[in-house]
């Protein structure tokens, strides 16, 4: 999604957000393509043991726009990106963009993320590397079959249901919305991405798509796909629930919950009924009447079509206005500054 009405980037502060494992090879590179629109380069180095410390002190005095960031342990890409947000956010950035080390993200890109959101059209962008189906052949089989698969978990637990590339790594976010994330209780390692997705939603974050480029080379993704389809889905899931708890329970309590509540008591109810009945015939041989199996199938079939009615609810109820141009948002906004100004130094 291109904003209709692209800013000025020269008037604004644009933010590159760069966490570092292991990059000693490939960061000169990926820097050196960084674009002029970019103000500020935040290299994090999260505690690597291939001597990119040094080859960042070589890069920081060619480009005056670098800033180093050194964790005190290793955290992750999630624990230094977030490292990086707060740098970033103490420099003044206004948007700022995350692009991995390894080169499999064009900086070129990244005056484009940005610009939804210095326009004020959302808060956080994602890079859709689905939007050109060429991109989408030069995708790696296995990296495609994982994106894949983890796509449809991720827009369940965010429940931001229009995103086509919701695993994506390149994207950029509003300095509003860091200051008003919980950062400490996102995800540190890879789950990072869909945990951010996750909390914006709590807030009614505007989250769009951006059409962008993927680059694959020879470099090896440090993310083991098999691992991300075994753990990847069971923290989808607590996201989802702990969502749902939230929008629908806590902060609202609607229609939709309505449907929830009585399509979970009468699809439990029709299924735990048809089991211990179904027991009881084959324990006795004698078949079950007809009452009996109606009494059964029909909570179930009613059950599952209110757990429909409510999914179809959640799909269509995506935000649609940025989180500062809502009063509740910027109450909270004002919560974390005061938050943020106690801690000790």
């Amino acid at each position: 999604m291109i904003a209709a009405t692209k800013p000025d980037l020269s008037a604004h502060h644009i933010a590159v957000v760069i966490p570092c494992f292991r990059a000693g090879r490939t960061i000169a590179r990926v820097v050196s393509a960084v674009p002029s629109e970019i103000g500020t380069i935040v290299l994090v180095d999260d505690r690597s043991d291939d001597g990119q410390a040094e080859v960042f002190q070589q890069l920081a005095k060619a480009d005056p726009r670098i800033a180093i960031v050194t964790n005190e342990k290793n955290l992750g890409v999630g624990g230094a990106t977030v490292a990086g947000y707060r740098k970033a956010l103490e420099l003044g950035a206004e948007a700022m963009v995350k692009i991995d080390s390894d080169g499999q993200m064009d900086p070129f890109f990244a005056p484009r993320l940005a610009e939804p959101i210095l326009a004020g059209h959302a808060d956080y962008v994602k890079g859709n590397r689905f939007f050109d189906i060429e991109s989408v052949r030069a995708m790696p089989v296995m990296r495609l079959v994982g994106n894949a698969g983890l796509t449809f978990f991720s827009r369940l637990s965010s429940g931001y249901w229009n995103l086509s590339d919701p695993t994506n790594g390149f994207t950029a976010i509003s300095a509003e919305a860091v200051r008003i994330l919980p950062l400490g209780k996102l995800h540190q390692r890879y789950f990072f991405e869909s945990d951010m997705l996750f909390r914006l939603n709590t807030f009614g974050a505007l989250v769009v798509d951006q059409p962008m480029e993927a680059i694959y080379g020879e470099e090896q993704s440090n993310l083991s796909v098999t691992h991300s389809l075994l753990t990847f889905p069971l923290l989808h899931l607590r996201n989802f629930f702990k969502r749902v708890v939230y929008n629908y329970l806590l902060r609202n309590f609607d229609v939709a919950s309505l449907s929830l509540l009585a399509g979970l008591v009468l699809l439990t109810f029709g299924l735990v009924f048809g089991i211990a009945e179904w027991i009881e015939s084959s324990r006795t041989g004698m078949p079950a009447t007809t009452g009996t199996v109606m009494l059964s199938v029909t909570p179930v079939l009613v059950g599952f079509q209110l757990l429909l009615s409510f999914l179809h609810y959640d799909i269509s109820k995506s935000p649609n206005e940025t989180m500062n141009s809502r009063a509740g948002s910027l109450t909270v906004l004002a919560k974390r500054d005061r938050e943020r100004l106690a801690e000790p130094d």
